[in-house]
Formats: structure tokens, sequence, C-alpha cells
């Protein structure tokens, strides 16, 4: 009954683990030599960021919570230079509507501070590195456009 129960939890912790998806980027307090990153995950769009902080700052809190924001700030320029070149009916980018439409501009932007942050890893120096994930049908819903 023990092994029985035991399995069970093993079981749990492997499916719940196995559904996550978000990779560890930083091993024994280092950020690897290769960063693989694969941006379209079926309904999602993933970004990651790296940030460091001026070593100077004399907590260890300060150093992590500014590296933190400027990985978070990171991962949203890469969402949104993801988002920019993707192609609207026509052969026009996004990048090109967001010159011509201020209130596109302003959607895209929001969507983008909207996303989801999965995973904030630090590295031994006092790095950091985020993982955000966009949900492709909020980016639609608020653009009224469809992503490939």
């Amino acid at each position: 009954m023990k092994s029985m129960r035991w399995t069970a939890a093993a079981l749990a912790a492997f499916v719940l683990t196995g559904c996550s998806g978000v990779v560890s980027r930083v091993h024994q307090g280092r950020i690897g030599e290769t960063i693989n990153q694969n941006p379209d995950r079926r309904g999602f769009i993933e970004a990651i960021g790296i940030g460091a902080s001026d070593p100077a700052l004399p907590t260890e809190t300060q150093r992590k919570a500014l590296s933190r924001d400027a990985a978070i700030v990171k991962a949203q320029y890469e969402l949104l230079s993801m988002i920019k070149g993707v192609e609207l009916e026509g052969g026009v980018t996004v990048s090109q509507a967001m010159e011509k439409d201020s209130l596109l501009a302003a959607r895209v932007k929001n969507s983008i501070r909207g996303a989801e942050v999965l995973k904030s890893e630090f590295t031994a120096d006092g790095g950091c590195v985020v993982t955000l994930r966009l949900p492709k049908y909020r980016l639609e819903e608020g653009l009224h456009w469809s992503l490939p």
C-alpha cells in the first residue's frame, strides 16, 4: 500500500513538472554557453531576458531586484521584436502597421506588459534570467488579427 502511494505521488510530480515546460537556463549559478530558445510554443510566445545590476549596490536584495527588473524589460523587448516581425495581410508587418496606427502600437505594448513571468532564475554573480510567456489569444483578441 505504501509503495502504491509513493508511486502515485511520484507519477503526479512527474506529470506536473512535465506540463510546466519551463526550461532552466541557469545551472550551478551560471548561464550556459548556449541558450536554446523556441519562442513559438503552441498557443504562446515565449521570450527570455538576461539582466544585471550594479555590483556596488549595498544589499543582495537590491541587486537581485534590479537585475530581475532589467531581465523583464529585456524579455519584453524581445517579445516586441518578435511581434513586430509578424507579417499581416497584404504583406504589411506589425511594425509598419504600428507606425501608422498609434492605437495599435498602444495595444501591442499593453499586451506585452501583460505577459506572464514564468520563471526568474538568479545567477551566482547576482544576474537574472527571466522567461516571459504571452498567450497568442490575448494578443489576437486585443489586436483583432491572428498570428501564424
